[in-house]
């Protein structure tokens, strides 16, 4: 990284993901876009959150080796570049789990139960692991004391409480954590085949590893406009999957899509072969870093590896301040 760079990025963020293996085009544009155009101006730390994923999968780990191992290749395809920021996997960095047991004194269970995630899942997962997920969040966020972090509105309620625990501490002992604020961004509606939101779990998504014949056949089954059963039907656009779509790929989709959608000269079929091309155009130099990348897998594990060690080098140095905060600092360090 050169100097000028360098000086100029002043705050840090913290990112992160479960690692569900490879990711698909809802992942790109909602998360990882934004990430690689961010880690320009700022110091980034880009984690992949292997200890939350087991909330869900404690008992079946056998895969997640794999799952981390292919979500870190399509970070790199996408364009994060490890010179830049430290892309590195949680339970590298033994801070998170020391910090989160600190943050788990300063919060009330009926805090953390009344948060709606807790509430959206509690008759599924019902492990303290769960219930603490929040805390552990926080604490992945203030080991580095980010500044910011960068979510959908609908993630805003715990950047909330990784501030206020941070807040928390810092009255309760001294000032030592920054209280990180949510990097608000319009994420995209992206729906998937069936007009859910795109997710794995509905086995509704388009993955970025797919070739361009699997994607095309994928867009071909999509949902679209109940009432536009053939060419010559009018449409709305608007409560179209593929044309929420076409508003991110195409360059002026509401004067080349959207008009002739409404009056039925633009066919479902011609529309998603059209998405189709743009879409492939889109993943392909992706997908040609990403068949680089999995030819290299030790190489893959290396960056990770230092990541981490940048990782823990700024977390060691922050949780040094927190142990002193609380007078728990009880040995000097032998030079």
């Amino acid at each position: 990284m050169n100097e000028k760079v360098k000086k100029e990025k002043k705050e840090t963020i913290l990112s992160g993901m479960q690692p569900t293996g490879a990711l698909h085009i809802g992942n790109l544009e909602g998360a990882l876009a934004n990430w690689v155009e961010l880690q320009d101006d700022y110091w980034m730390y880009c984690c992949i959150v292997d200890w939350h994923s087991l909330t869900a999968i404690y008992d079946d780990t056998k895969g997640l080796k794999e799952s981390i191992f292919q979500m870190a290749v399509d970070w790199l395809s996408s364009g994060l570049d490890p010179e830049k920021c430290a892309i590195f996997v949680q339970s590298e960095v033994k801070e998170h789990a020391e910090l989160h047991l600190i943050f788990s004194m300063l919060i009330t269970v009926p805090t953390l139960t009344r948060l709606p995630t807790y509430q959206d899942k509690k008759d599924k997962l019902d492990s303290y692991g769960f219930l603490g997920y929040p805390v552990l969040q926080a604490a992945d966020i203030c080991v580095y004391n980010a500044n910011k972090v960068p979510v959908g509105r609908d993630q805003e309620k715990h950047i909330w409480l990784a501030a206020d625990l941070a807040k928390r501490f810092n009255s309760t002992y001294k000032k030592t954590l920054v209280e990180p604020e949510a990097l608000l961004k319009e994420i995209p509606l992206i729906l998937g085949s069936d007009n859910r939101k795109m997710s794995k779990s509905f086995g509704n998504h388009i993955p970025i590893d797919f070739t361009e014949k699997q994607t095309e056949k994928r867009l071909k089954g999509f949902y679209t406009d109940p009432k536009k059963l053939r060419k010559g039907d009018p449409g709305t656009p608007e409560k179209c999957p593929i044309f929420l779509l076409q508003r991110i790929y195409s360059d002026k989709p509401d004067e080349e899509i959207a008009p002739g959608c409404r009056s039925g000269e633009l066919g479902c079929v011609e529309c998603k072969l059209k998405l189709s091309l743009r879409l492939n155009n889109r993943l392909q130099p992706i997908r040609d870093r990403r068949a680089e990348l999995v030819k290299h897998p030790d190489d893959v594990w290396d960056i990770l590896d230092t990541g981490a060690q940048r990782a823990r080098q700024r977390a060691q140095n922050v949780m040094e301040k927190v142990r002193g905060a609380m007078k728990m600092t009880y040995r000097k360090k032998k030079k």
